[in-house]
C-alpha cells in the first residue's frame, strides 16, 4: 500500500509539472510580451540577437488562436516582381498639389466579369505631397474598401505596436495609426506571432532568420515592389539592394499584372471567404491599399482568388496578401472605415483585433 501511495504521489507531481510547463509555453507564445528593440532602429543588432536566441522552433504560429486566417502559408517558388535591377515597374509618382480636403467627390465606376460593382467614392485627402482617394466596392457580395495613393515612396511607412519591436507586443490598428499620425493605415503581417522570417522595417533590419520557401513582399527605397523567396536571398542582401520594408504573410496575389494564385490556394486552414487585407502598386506608381469585410450578414468575404482578381481589376502590377480575418482593418484620417471582426467569427460589431504592426501613409 505504501508503495502504491508513493507511485501516486510521483504521478501527481509529474502531472503538475507538465501542466505548469504547458501553461508557460502557451503564455509565452500568445501572451507574454518580449520587447527586443525600439521602432526607431536603435539597438537593432541587440534586437536581432535577442530574437535569434529566443528562437526555439521553426514552426510557424497563428497570430490568433481564435482565427484560422492568421495561420501563414507561403508559396515555394521564388517568384520575382519588379525591384531594383529586376525590371522595376514602380518609379517615383508625381505628387499632387492641393490643400487638405474632406470632399467626397464624384463616383467612379468599375465593372468586370468577376462580380465587381460600381464604386462609390468614400473620401479623399490631398496636400502638396500626398493624395488619397478612398472608394467602396461590392465584390461577390462583399464590401471592399480600396484606397489609391499618389505619394513619393518616403511616405509609405510601417509602424510597430507600442513603438516597439518584439513578441506579443500588440495594439489596435487605429491606436498604432494614431501614434504615428497616419493619414491612411492598414494592418500589417503580424510579424510578432512568428519566431522566424525576415523583418525589415523603415530601412532597419530586425530579424534575419530565413524560413525555407517563405514568399515575402519587399518594398525598396525607390518605391518598387518585389516578391522574393527567403530561401534565395538573405536579409542582408536585401538591405544592400535598398530594401526598406519586408512583409511576410502571403501569398503574392498579382505579379507583372498577372494573377498568381488559383482557386485552390488558401492561407493555412482558413475558410474560403474571409475578411482580407492587401497592398499593391500600379505601373504608374500608384499605391493600392485594400481591406474587404467578411464573416457578417452584410458581407460574405473573399477568397484569395477573388481578392487577386480585384487587385488586378484596379490595375495592380504587383499585389500581396497581408494578415486577414479578424485583423483586417483600414483607418482613414483617424476613423476605422471597415467593419472588423476582431471579436470573433460572426461578430459584426466593428471591434478591432490587436496586431503587431501597420502599413501606413504619413509624414
Amino acid at each position: 500500500m505504501t508503495e502504491m501511495i508513493r507511485k501516486h504521489k510521483k504521478l501527481l507531481a509529474y502531472m503538475l509539472v507538465l501542466a505548469v510547463f504547458t501553461t508557460y509555453v502557451v503564455m509565452d507564445t500568445f501572451v507574454i510580451t518580449r520587447v527586443y528593440g525600439e521602432a526607431s532602429g536603435e539597438g537593432t543588432e541587440t534586437a536581432m540577437q535577442a530574437e535569434n536566441n529566443n528562437d526555439t522552433s521553426g514552426n510557424e504560429q497563428d497570430s490568433s488562436s481564435e482565427d484560422v486566417e492568421s495561420s501563414h502559408s507561403h508559396g515555394s517558388g521564388g517568384k520575382h516582381g519588379g525591384g531594383p535591377d529586376h525590371g522595376g515597374r514602380h518609379g517615383k509618382p508625381k505628387s499632387d498639389s492641393g490643400t487638405s480636403s474632406d470632399s467626397s467627390g464624384s463616383s467612379s465606376s468599375s465593372s468586370s466579369d468577376s462580380g465587381i460593382s460600381s464604386a462609390d467614392t468614400a473620401g479623399s485627402y490631398s496636400d502638396d505631397n500626398i493624395s488619397v482617394s478612398l472608394s467602396e466596392y461590392t465584390v461577390n457580395g462583399t464590401v471592399v474598401h480600396a484606397a489609391e495613393v499618389k505619394a513619393d515612396p518616403g511616405y509609405l511607412k510601417t509602424a510597430f505596436a507600442q513603438g516597439s519591436y518584439g513578441r506579443n507586443v500588440t495594439a489596435t490598428t487605429s491606436d498604432i495609426a494614431d501614434s504615428v499620425s497616419a493619414i491612411l493605415a492598414i494592418n500589417g503581417d503580424y510579424y510578432g506571432a512568428q519566431e522566424k522570417g525576415y523583418v525589415i522595417r523603415n530601412g532597419q533590419l530586425y530579424r534575419s532568420t530565413a524560413v525555407s520557401g517563405r514568399e515575402d513582399l519587399v518594398i525598396y527605397k525607390d518605391g518598387s515592389f518585389e516578391i522574393i523567396n527567403e530561401s534565395e536571398v538573405t536579409a542582408e542582401q536585401l538591405i544592400e539592394k535598398g530594401a526598406v520594408q519586408t512583409l511576410s504573410f502571403g501569398p503574392a496575389l498579382v505579379e507583372n499584372g498577372t494573377v498568381s494564385v488559383d482557386e485552390n490556394d488558401e492561407v493555412g486552414r482558413a475558410m474560403a471567404s474571409n475578411p482580407r487585407t492587401a497592398i499593391g502598386v500600379k505601373a504608374d506608381g500608384t499605391y493600392i491599399f485594400v481591406v474587404s469585410d467578411g464573416r457578417t450578414d452584410d458581407s460574405e468575404g473573399l477568397s484569395l482568388m477573388q481578392l487577386a482578381e480585384f487587385m488586378q481589376s484596379l490595375g495592380a502590377e504587383t499585389a500581396y496578401n497581408l494578415d486577414g480575418g479578424g485583423s483586417s482593418t483600414m483607418v482613414f484620417k483617424g476613423s476605422v472605415v471597415n467593419t472588423p471582426t476582431g471579436g470573433g467569427i460572426g461578430n459584426g460589431s466593428g471591434s478591432e483585433r490587436k496586431v503587431s504592426d501597420i502599413v501606413y501613409i504619413g509624414y
